[in-house]
């Protein structure tokens, strides 16, 4: 791993951007966000769509739907299909790949329970999924990679490994921004913002797929069960998903935010080897070798 980046700080110019999310009302901005997001009216959908295209520098030619026109709504321009072949999936079956587009924001090992953040901050596996201390201790030691997706990123999640869901976890928090500057001034970020865990059966033994929520970040899907959120609940919900029969391969895909986020990947101690040249802020592209699955 790239250590250099992995130590990087924060300077006060983060600071200053974070304070300004606490008092916000973070799940009201959200829900406007969904409806606006959803507005199907051709004269506003395709001068936003062309908009938010324009300043993010979207790649138009990766799209299966090359047009604003083609969409029904800019969440379906946001949560768009790309052509066959634009993304394909490295290595063999023990390849881990990259779930999604986006950025590494850490990669490296769980030191027992804690997952590294930025400098300064971190945050615990058992408050991650959801507090209960035996989902939580299959991945004491283990490894993980968390994933940053910014607004230009392709937005549907694919499967690192083939594996059958056993679980999920929705848990309810706030919705703070996801953005560099917030990891690394706000502790414990992705373990108090609201989240979906999807626990899978894999080679490489139990894996966990946390869905990350963040402001304007108005809906969290998964191809098994749809919309998850919203709404929001108040209550932390675990349902067990083994007579479900949900089986994914490798690559497919599993779910999509509706406005972007963060996806963190946690594996068993001993059960994943990482790339050695990864490290932190590097460009990832779903489907992307990161490491290798130790079958046992």
């Amino acid at each position: 791993m790239n250590e250099g980046n992995r130590q990087a700080g924060a300077g006060w110019l983060d600071y200053l951007k974070s304070l300004s999310l606490y008092p916000l009302p973070q799940h009201a901005i959200s829900r406007l966000t969904y409806r606006l997001t959803r507005i199907e009216a051709p004269g506003f959908k395709n001068r936003f769509i062309r908009w938010f295209a324009n300043t993010y520098g979207v790649d138009w030619s990766e799209a299966q739907y090359p047009r604003p026109e083609d969409y029904r709504h800019f969440n379906a321009f946001f949560t768009r299909a790309l052509r066959e072949g634009a993304r394909p999936i490295q290595g063999d079956d023990a390849t881990v790949v990259s779930p999604a587009d986006g950025h590494i924001s850490q990669i490296g090992a769980i030191d027992r329970d804690a997952v590294f953040q930025a400098k300064g901050h971190s945050f615990s596996v058992t408050s991650l999924l959801g507090g209960d201390a035996a989902r939580a201790a299959q991945f004491h030691n283990g490894s993980f990679v968390t994933v940053y997706l910014s607004p230009r990123d392709y937005h549907r999640l694919h499967m690192p490994l083939s594996g059958r869901l056993l679980e999920t976890v929705y848990v309810p928090g706030r919705l703070y921004s996801v953005a560099p500057h917030t990891t690394r001034t706000i502790d414990g970020l992705f373990a108090r913002n609201e989240r979906l865990a999807a626990i899978f059966d894999t080679a490489a033994g139990p894996m966990a797929m946390v869905l990350v929520g963040a402001i304007n970040v108005a809906a969290i899907e998964t191809v098994w069960s749809g919309l998850v959120t919203p709404p929001p609940r108040k209550q932390t919900e675990v349902s067990d998903m083994r007579s479900a029969a949900v089986e994914l391969q490798r690559g497919a895909e599993m779910g999509r935010f509706n406005m972007g986020s963060t996806v963190i990947l946690l594996f068993a101690e001993n059960r994943v080897n990482w790339e050695q040249e990864l490290g932190a802020e590097q460009p990832l592209q779903m489907g992307q070798a990161l490491g290798h699955a130790v079958q046992q």
